[in-house]
């Protein structure tokens, strides 16, 4: 009996601790604060708040905005960056952003505040605006682009004058609850954490500004919780091979079977590609109908097998009417990618996110050539060629290798085919002899037979 009763114990102890493991496991993939992307496993957003002076009921501060994804932007239209005041602060003013809302001042007489929201929501201003409202930094619309593609591009900044606020160290309170919206979700931020002081440049850069106290928010994406489907399919096709294989059907949903459009629908004729204000509703999307129902494919042919080298097309193709993708990005993983020898109208660069691996490269277009990735139709493509040198321990056209493992367009994976539909080498490549060939070579051989055996 003690027995039985010993091994129930420990046949539940056991089933707990799976149940704890399972709800961790959860808590692991859910958690915004600690998402992971292995092919970017220390990219984030990270926003630095530094009080440069204090003021009679507050402090000055410059808001920084760092992109340090390797190869994921923050498109049109832009950041949106919110939190909650710990206290009953205010924006008094602010240069090179502005909040979307300016709340409820009623109380306030003589000088009326920027902002009196408790939970305020701060946008970059639009390129072109008032010189005596810019600030370093600022005025791109809150587009980022990603850290390992232009860090310069990838960096935005604002002022903010702030009140009711406390004016030391000791009686100033962090903001709380931040969120950096966009394009889409996806973001999660951390707390704000007290870090050492910043030392700042000023505008001339030959002076160095230490601020008397800075904070630090860490902001991380999940596609997971952008979006419960992808965005991006690839196809596939090769020169051996009349095959083309396409995405999988409803690659990225189904959702949009309702709402897509032929090529030759009439609301293709309205303007469906009006400009909008940073104020506006970013607009719902626009889908080509295709069997995939995905925003880009990308589509990789293998186009020619030399001796020592082999050559790949790349075409990315929009099937959105209402998106333009600037400073677009493509992350693609294959084994051979670290001999690439020549890249054609795409710029390119390998990503290292683990010191002995080089499988990875990040291609974006070319400045003022084709950075820009037209909303679908005519236009609505980039084409680029890759001439790879082989690794002859490892290269070989059997089994679908010469195909990409992973592919990411503007920071999200693309869904791929499945392998067992790959472009496959023609059957007399890795096969017996067919029978025509047979036949072929049993008539050569009786006459040769008859002709040896009448000549004798």
């Amino acid at each position: 009996m003690e027995s039985d009763s010993g091994k129930q114990q420990q046949k539940d102890t056991f089933g707990c601790f799976k149940l704890v493991a399972l709800i961790a496991l959860c808590f692991v993939l859910v958690s915004p604060a600690e998402s992971f992307d292995p092919l970017d496993p220390t990219g984030n957003v990270t926003i630095r708040w530094d009080i440069m002076s204090w003021t009679s009921d507050g402090y000055l501060a410059t808001v920084t905005l760092f992109n340090f994804q390797l190869y994921r932007n923050i498109m049109n239209p832009g950041w949106t960056l919110g939190w909650t005041w710990a206290k009953k602060e205010i924006i008094w003013a602010m240069m090179g952003a502005q909040a979307t809302e300016q709340g409820n001042c009623a109380k306030f007489k003589l000088k009326i505040p920027h902002s009196c929201k408790r939970d305020p929501q701060v946008v970059d201003l639009l390129p072109g605006a008032p010189f005596n409202m810019q600030f370093t930094n600022c005025c791109r619309g809150g587009v980022l682009t990603s850290w390992g593609q232009n860090p310069s591009g990838a960096v935005s900044s604002f002022q903010i004058g702030v009140g009711l606020s406390g004016t030391s160290n000791k009686t100033v309170k962090l903001p709380k609850n931040f969120k950096l919206l966009g394009p889409g979700p996806g973001y999660s931020c951390g707390p704000a954490k007290v870090v050492p002081s910043t030392a700042i440049l000023t505008d001339d850069r030959r002076r160095k500004m230490q601020a008397l106290m800075s904070w630090n928010v860490t902001c991380t994406y999940s596609q997971f919780l952008a979006s419960k489907n992808p965005s991006c399919c690839v196809s596939l096709s090769s020169f051996y091979s009349d095959k083309i294989t396409g995405c999988p059907p409803c690659a990225c949903g189904c959702q949009n079977n309702d709402t897509c459009v032929t090529r030759d629908s009439k609301i293709l004729q309205e303007n469906v590609t009006s400009t909008h204000r940073k104020s506006d509703i970013t607009p719902k999307p626009l889908l080509q109908c295709t069997h995939h129902l995905c925003h880009v494919r990308v589509h990789w042919h293998l186009k020619d097998n030399y001796q020592d080298y082999w050559r790949v097309k790349i075409a990315i193709i929009n099937f959105n009417y209402r998106l333009n993708f600037t400073d677009w990005s493509l992350v693609v993983q294959h084994p051979n990618l670290n001999n690439v020898t020549q890249v054609y109208s795409f710029e390119y660069m390998p990503l290292l996110p683990y010191e002995s691996i080089n499988d990875t490269g990040m291609f974006y277009g070319l400045k003022y050539y084709n950075d820009l990735l037209m909303e679908a139709g005519p236009k609505g493509n980039v084409q680029s060629e890759v001439l790879m040198k082989k690794d002859k321990n490892t290269f070989t056209l059997k089994q679908g290798w010469a195909f990409p493992r992973r592919v990411y367009f503007n920071g999200d994976e693309c869904m791929l085919p499945p392998p067992d539909s790959y472009p496959m080498l023609p059957n007399s490549a890795h096969k017996p002899p067919t029978t025509i060939t047979f036949i072929a070579t049993y008539v050569v051989f009786t006459l040769f037979f008859h002709l040896i055996v009448t000549h004798f």
